[in-house]
């Protein structure tokens, strides 16, 4: 099997910018490929640093150059392709189906991502708070509140909160404020990082926070699992609940590093 053949066949998730954790999932159900090239490297070419398989610049399934601006986006690509085994596991390749979705997707439906992360923002998961019980309720003030602060203080505009499910309409120009610090946030490689992390937090204000230093990454993957980790507490994790989870995180740390390119 060609770069080219097996990039078409498990490389990007599609300009819709699908789920990350079902696209990551929908890999592992396809039969693994018998790994093709005896090594991957970071080839410069241009201005840009080219994931290259035995020599060669792999390509996306859209047949564009697989080459980024940053070495260490390459070289982190780069390392992913050379962990592989004999089989190779698209599932363990998020960075790689990302900016597979980035160059191939992204660039060209960039204002629809845009908007779309702006509409997360209209029901945040950070907006609505638990009325009970009362460590989850503390819990949920302490990590969240100050991250609903710092970027109420950066886009210059407050946050509507509401506990339990019941609806809590944001006010239109905090919308536009946020919109407007989206816009900031370059296509195509870290807006394909932004729109993962909001879609793995569940929040945009977690991703804002993120893409302007107001967190590490570290914290808000913390911040995004207050509510499952209380779970956790109280019931214990089962084994398929970890896996999932783990999977997620490896989606989530390959969208914090296209963001931290920002």
């Amino acid at each position: 099997m060609s770069t080219d053949d097996f990039l078409a066949r498990f490389g990007s998730p599609g300009a819709s910018q699908p789920d990350p954790v079902a696209a990551a999932q929908q890999a592992m159900r396809n039969p693994l490929p018998a790994r093709f090239y005896k090594e991957a490297g970071v080839l410069e070419r241009d201005g840009l640093f080219h994931i290259a398989l035995d020599g060669r610049t792999a390509r996306t399934p859209a047949r564009k150059p697989l080459a980024v601006g940053s070495r260490d986006v390459a070289e982190a690509l780069a390392a992913e392709w050379e962990r592989q085994a004999e089989r190779i596991d698209p599932a363990r390749m998020p960075l790689t189906r990302l900016v597979n979705s980035a160059l191939d997707g992204v660039e060209d439906q960039q204002e629809a991502v845009r908007a779309e992360i702006v509409r997360y923002a209209a029901s945040d998961a950070l907006c609505y708070r638990a009325g009970e019980p009362g460590a989850l309720v503390a819990r949920q003030d302490a990590v969240w509140q100050p991250v609903v602060k710092a970027v109420e203080a950066l886009i210059g505009a407050r946050f509507v909160l509401a506990e339990g499910v019941v609806f809590a309409e944001q006010p239109a120009e905090t919308l536009a404020a946020v919109a407007r610090h989206v816009e900031q946030i370059p296509a195509p490689l870290a807006l394909a990082g932004a729109h993962n992390v909001m879609t793995l937090t569940g929040s945009t204000i977690i991703l804002l926070a993120l893409a302007n230093g107001l967190i590490d990454a570290t914290a808000a993957w913390e911040a995004a699992h207050v509510d499952e980790d209380y779970q956790i507490s109280v019931w214990g994790q089962d084994e398929e609940a970890a896996e999932r989870r783990a999977i997620r995180r490896r989606e989530f740390d390959a969208a914090a590093l296209l963001l931290s390119q920002a």
